[in-house]
């Protein structure tokens, strides 16, 4: 026992003496929010040529790929000081929950001293909240809590069993009331966690809830790709990187089978099971899908969202599930509904597919409502559209 307390103090000596070293007797706090929210992030670097950040607190920058043009985060130089600590400090921000990286001699990395951090496709960056007016809905306070739970569902339709992630609002496990249900869809390169980690889905949720601004109900956020059983890391394919688009995704598999999860939820949880108590709303893709499965099935849902919607010209007209596409939506809109809701960013490359989209609703008389908000196709944008999408459900 003597034995082993002296190698323990020994270890903690020389762990210490390493770090000490190692950062000159200096603890490193990055990133260190100051009074006025402004931001200094530092990184230990001596040997480093450059070091650079990346965040979406920063200018954006215009990136061209294949699906179009894009917002992307800007850069900024870290200046290094005599003991190798690179910092920079940010300008005053506003309240939000932001997301950055490192760019270290032309290598991305994340900051080392920052446990936190979300994963968006396969690109992993850390992240921290500046407090007050929208950003509070993404924290979590001293308030009763909902549950978050990933759960496998079979599909027949699809032929596999698979995970899905649903929030409870809090008192759901020891009540027995019956709760309306809104299918929150993420966009491509997403799954089932997306919405609960970059979208902060259980704490705005919780917060607008608390607040008496949202009824209770139960949120479902399921995996929009098909050849999936789940999140990559989380399914019998094990750990294999993430794709922005994979197969499947949009070819009207996910709308046939849309169903499977309905049954699911409503064999498996206290739910309203009636097109009044339903809502179906998603970001991009999810905006796709949502559109998609709403006209499709023209009778189950009484709430629409559209956030950033991929409304794509040409769909993948072999699918039955893209057939009669104006007919389908006069059907929803005979068969009538309470909310369809059309939102996105003034700068989003999907810009002028929305609006073509407005003008076909337009022209058949098809009521809905227009939300523009200032920026492009980023998750700031997705946040806000669900903390004043949820507020108008199910009154």
């Amino acid at each position: 026992m003597k034995k082993a307390i002296v190698i323990l103090l020994v270890m903690t000596s020389i762990a210490s003496f390493a770090q000490q070293s190692l950062f000159g007797g200096q603890e490193i706090k990055s990133p260190e929010i100051n009074a006025n929210n402004s931001v200094i992030f530092r990184f230990v670097a001596p040997n480093a040529d450059t070091v650079k950040i990346t965040g979406d607190f920063l200018p954006t920058e215009k990136i061209k790929t294949q699906w179009g043009e894009f917002d992307a985060p800007g850069k900024a130089n870290l200046i290094k000081n005599e003991k190798g600590v690179w910092s920079f400090t940010s300008q005053v921000l506003q309240p939000e929950l932001y997301s950055y990286s490192f760019i270290v001699d032309g290598i991305t990395t994340t900051d080392p001293n920052n446990p936190f951090l979300v994963r968006d496709v396969a690109s992993v960056t850390n992240i921290f909240i500046i407090g007050g007016g929208q950003a509070d809905l993404y924290k979590v306070k001293d308030i009763p809590h909902g549950t978050v739970a990933k759960r496998w569902y079979d599909s027949p339709g699809l032929g596999m069993d698979r995970r899905i992630t649903i929030y409870t609002p809090a008192g759901y496990e020891s009540g027995n009331e019956k709760y309306p249900v809104l299918y929150l869809l993420h966009g491509a390169g997403g799954d089932e966690e997306a919405w609960n980690t970059l979208g902060r889905t259980a704490q705005i949720m919780d917060n607008l809830i608390s607040q008496g601004k949202v009824k209770p109900m139960i949120v479902v956020m399921p995996n929009g790709n098909v050849i999936q059983d789940a999140a990559p890391g989380e399914g019998h394919d094990g750990f294999y990187k993430p794709q922005f688009m994979v197969a499947k995704t949009m070819d009207g598999t996910y709308e046939a089978n849309f169903m499977d999860i309905i049954k699911f939820v409503e064999t498996n949880y206290r739910v309203k099971a009636d097109k009044a108590n339903r809502a179906v709303a998603g970001l991009s893709m999810g905006g796709f899908h949502s559109l998609h499965i709403s006209r499709y099935y023209p009778n189950t849902f009484d709430y629409v969202g559209l956030f950033s919607a991929a409304i794509l010209p040409n769909q993948n007209v072999s699918s039955p599930v893209y057939y009669d596409i104006d007919k389908t939506l006069k059907t929803q809109m005979d068969n009538g509904y309470k909310l369809y809701w059309i939102a996105i960013g003034n700068t989003d490359f999907l810009y002028k597919n929305v609006e073509e989209y407005r003008a076909k609703l337009d022209k058949m008389g098809m009521k809905y409502i227009y939300r523009e908000s200032d920026g492009g196709h980023i998750w700031r944008n997705w946040r806000i559209y669900l903390s004043e999408f949820a507020p108008q459900l199910f009154k």
